[in-house]
């Protein structure tokens, strides 16, 4: 390919991961309102929360889209530019979807700890920030870097609206050098080493989360055991000599 091909891959690249990180924003920001909502005492706030959840769960990505881009703006005067327009249909989308990692990791919570709030006399946002946040994030990560990876591949269609992404870039240089094998090879190479790059990361995070909690320790292996004397037995025996 001529310089000028490659740059127009690379402004595609660039596009696809403006549009990935403003999109994963708002839909990590979702995932949080909604499914804290779905734990709420309340019954109407969950109801709510649950009913966005299987709204945007049950509808097409591609249409969202096509409806954020062409159906939204007329009915209030306005026009969204294709960049914002994904944005806010993947990011509601796939934030429903991560509505569901968040309830899930708060439920698994132990109870124990929730009723141990509230003998601390914690209000239910202490219990929620200091007790069992600081216990779901971890186990959110794995199932976020999926989503992240599958939010990844969902921006491709953000091309149906004319947009510069990679997928719409490689599309016009496959048109110009009227090879397509080649250049969708180059696309989904590109692809996948931005998807390992963030598995990488993310990977790198829950490493870290989960030695601060003392689960796992920031550079792999095994906790180290604790000296006897931190131990109560320890303590014991050592108080007794």
């Amino acid at each position: 390919m001529t310089s000028g091909l490659w740059e127009l891959v690379l402004k595609g690249i660039w596009v696809t991961v403006q549009l990935l990180v403003f999109s994963a924003a708002l839909a990590a920001a979702v995932s949080f309102v909604v499914g804290i909502a779905r734990t709420h005492r309340l019954w109407i706030v969950r109801f709510l929360a649950g009913f966005y959840t299987e709204v945007f769960r049950g509808t097409s990505a591609l249409i969202m889209i096509f409806w954020v881009f062409f159906v939204l703006p007329p009915a209030f005067g306005w026009q969204l530019v294709p960049m914002w327009a994904g944005t806010l249909a993947l990011g509601l989308t796939y934030g429903a979807y991560g509505s569901e990692i968040v309830r899930g990791a708060l439920n698994s919570v132990d109870p124990a700890q929730r009723e141990g709030g509230i003998a601390l006399s914690f209000t239910p946002w202490q219990r929620l920030r200091l007790i069992l946040l600081p216990q779901a994030v971890p186990e959110m990560i794995p199932p976020f870097s999926n989503l992240l990876i599958e939010l990844l591949k969902g921006t491709a269609l953000v091309s149906v609206m004319g947009m510069g992404d990679l997928a719409f870039s490689g599309n016009l240089v496959r048109l110009a050098l009227q090879e397509s094998a080649e250049i969708y090879t180059y696309i989904l190479l590109i692809y996948f080493v931005i998807a390992f790059l963030l598995t990488r990361v993310m990977r790198g995070l829950e490493k870290k989360l989960k030695a601060g909690l003392g689960r796992v320790p920031e550079g792999g292996g095994k906790l180290p055991a604790p000296r006897p004397e931190t131990t109560a037995v320890g303590a014991e025996a050592a108080g007794g000599r």
